[in-house]
């Protein structure tokens, strides 16, 4: 029986000594500063854990958002601050209350989970705190809201406003100035265009320039009547808008006799053909009448077909009576 309960003994002891050696490594408090506040101030309460994490694990405590009629407004981060294995945490809280009185800072559990062992809690003091209202003298009469008082201003509650107004005027006279300045360089050079050459004088000016290249004079008649015929395609093609560049002579002369314009001068067309188409399939050596004469049709032709331009009459005011 002795020594049952001598065992017994050095079990308990055992177990009070782990139980003290769990609540020595793990501690946690609460302070506040501020006693007292008024109806609707601000009190910071902290809370601080150390933990000695080799041993086990801390769950922080769970904290709601009101209790005995204080709020909490405001939580801060949980900050932590290693020491080893000795492990530091910290948090802030703004409480209020909204209710005069003297209420209650409960104490608040934490949680240690040990590596080996039975878990436990460690807790915080509670302590009180006095919300107070404003004292009232209800022995003095109310007194009325006072109006708006005009406060007195000076030119230098302007000084912004009038550096703004300064800069944006010269801003202002700086791009006036500038696009002034630039404005007939800017401006591009008005070169007077030349008047658009009519088909009339195009077709004879190459035939001029034909007749100055003397080619039949120099044993070319064949190369001299190919270009007078083609000097004659592009002005058909250009003032009636009829294509006759890949047509036979034939196929010419037959369009050029359903028109309107060209039908009339037919014949001219035919006496050039004519000529060209001997020199070059009949291999024939025209005359040098032959190619003058060429020369000459080709010209009436291009003269005979002008456009005429019918100005219409001008409207005189008759007298009035």
């Amino acid at each position: 029986m002795a020594k049952v309960l001598k065992y017994s003994l050095g079990v308990l002891c055992f177990l009070l000594a782990a139980l003290h050696l769990h609540a020595q490594n793990t501690k946690v408090g609460a302070r506040i500063d501020a006693a007292q506040i008024m109806v609707g101030d601000q009190a910071r309460l902290f809370i601080e854990a150390k933990h000695n994490t080799a041993e086990g694990q801390l769950q922080w405590a769970t904290i709601p958002d009101t209790f005995n009629k204080l709020e909490i407004v405001e939580r801060s981060k949980i900050d932590t601050i290693k020491n080893g294995s000795e492990v530091t945490y910290k948090q802030r809280l703004l409480i209020t209350g909204f209710d005069s009185g003297l209420f209650l800072v409960p104490s608040f559990a934490f949680s240690v989970l040990p590596a080996s062992g039975t878990p436990y809690t460690v807790q915080t003091d509670s302590f009180p705190i006095l919300v107070q209202t404003v004292a009232v003298d209800t022995t003095k009469g109310f007194i009325d809201i006072k109006g708006i008082r005009q406060v007195k201003g000076s030119w230098l509650d302007y000084l912004v406003y009038i550096i703004g107004g300064i800069i944006f005027l010269i801003l202002v006279v700086a791009v006036v100035w500038y696009f002034a300045k630039n404005k007939k360089a800017a401006m591009p050079a008005i070169v007077p265009q030349a008047p658009k050459e009519t088909p009339q004088e195009k077709a004879l000016r190459l035939l001029s320039a034909l007749e100055q290249k003397k080619l039949w004079e120099n044993n070319q008649p064949k190369e001299y009547l190919t270009e007078l015929v083609d000097i004659l395609r592009y002005y058909i093609e250009e003032r009636f808008s009829v294509d006759v560049m890949e047509c036979t002579s034939d196929e010419i002369l037959y369009k050029a006799a359903v028109h309107k314009e060209m039908s009339a001068h037919r014949l001219l067309l035919s006496n050039i053909l004519s000529i060209a188409d001997l020199a070059k399939f009949a291999k024939a050596q025209p005359t040098p009448q032959e190619h003058l004469s060429a020369m000459e049709y080709a010209r009436q032709f291009v003269a005979a077909t002008k456009p005429i331009i019918v100005e219409e009459p001008t409207q005189t005011q008759s007298p009035q009576s």
